[in-house]
């Protein structure tokens, strides 16, 4: 007794539940993939941090032997 109607409607609503299945997990990867960009950001941050520290140690010193 289904009507084209009917059918079309469950059509869409399957269609619809499909697409917030995709976008549900593509929305999961975006998240994870934000989490590991901003662990790799801190973690270069803080290396960049210890190199410049580094040179301005080294500089201090050549300014030391100017002396």
């Amino acid at each position: 007794m289904d009507t084209p109607d009917i059918k079309a409607l469950e059509q869409l609503v399957d269609e619809l539940i499909a697409r917030s299945k995709r976008l549900a997990d593509e929305n999961r990867a975006l998240r994870n993939q934000h989490t590991h960009l901003l662990t790799e950001r801190a973690a270069l941050i803080e290396k960049t941090e210890h190199a410049r520290n580094r040179v301005e140690s080294m500089i201090a010193r050549l300014k030391s032997m100017e002396m």
